[in-house]
């Protein structure tokens, strides 16, 4: 990626995706905040992350899904005057089961994190992104994103509004400079099974960490990357196949699919 913005905040950041995107910024210079409820990993993540590139690495603890968490997030880095001019969310989780068995108390809690604090960051932030001329958003989504899916229905009409939203901010922001990207990984193999309970999610063509995080900074890299990037080969035609059946159709496959 070139140039690299010269700050970038990652949700997310104390394991998984979000920890491997702020490696690869480090690894370009750009200083990074790391975001996320555990402070314990993230302030080791820190410390590697500047005595490895000599980069400014700040861990800062947020519950992104209590209310006004966004905002005291950007009222912090004021205080602390940081001026991002890169957003990496990776923060998300998933729930399964069928939707009206759901903890009402979950629903709220995963809608606040999956959209709510995606969309009051990407809004507070995306104004320096755009000024800046190298800045860069990556809202991560999900090859479930690409049509309803029973049994995990919530966690992909979740990740459908982020790619929807992020790939409307794509054009928006043409010809300012700022690279927008819906990033869809498929099944990665990170905590997000064990978080969430359950192997249902893993649907598709398995990658490692670092395979998916490279996608997506081939993506980035392009002249004119964006709007929207699925990793691996065989997640794009799991995502696209469902545009060439009736609804009614895709949904017995997703159906069967999601129930093993």
């Amino acid at each position: 990626m070139t140039p690299a913005p010269s700050c970038a905040v990652v949700t997310g950041a104390s394991s998984g995706l979000g920890a491997e995107f702020a490696r690869r910024l480090a690894a370009l210079g750009t200083d990074v905040v790391l975001v996320a409820r555990r402070m314990d990993r993230l302030a080791v993540l820190a410390e590697r992350l500047q005595a490895t590139h000599g980069i400014r690495a700040t861990p800062i603890e947020v519950d992104l899904a209590q209310d006004g968490a966004s905002q005291r997030l950007v009222q912090e880095l004021e205080r602390r005057s940081i001026a991002p001019d890169g957003l990496v969310n990776c923060a998300g989780f998933g729930v399964d089961g069928p939707f009206a068995e759901h903890d009402p108390d979950v629903v709220r809690s995963l809608l606040a994190v999956n959209v709510v604090a995606l969309t009051e960051l990407s809004r507070l932030l995306l104004p320096q992104i755009m000024a800046s001329g190298r800045g860069v958003l990556v809202n991560v989504a999900s090859t479930a994103s690409y049509q309803p899916l029973p049994s995990i229905a919530l966690y992909a009409a979740s990740k459908a509004y982020v790619r929807s939203l992020t790939e409307a901010l794509w054009k928006e922001a043409e010809g300012t400079g700022a690279r927008i990207l819906a990033f869809s990984p498929g099944p990665t193999e990170t905590e997000f099974f064990a978080v969430a309970g359950s192997e249902r999610f893993k649907v598709g063509q398995v990658l490692s960490i670092e395979q998916v995080v490279d996608v997506a900074f081939r993506e980035l890299a392009r002249a004119k990357p964006g709007p929207s990037r699925i990793a691996g080969v065989r997640n794009v035609l799991t995502a696209f196949a469902p545009r060439l059946v009736p609804t009614r159709v895709s949904l017995d496959v997703a159906s069967r699919l999601t129930a093993r």
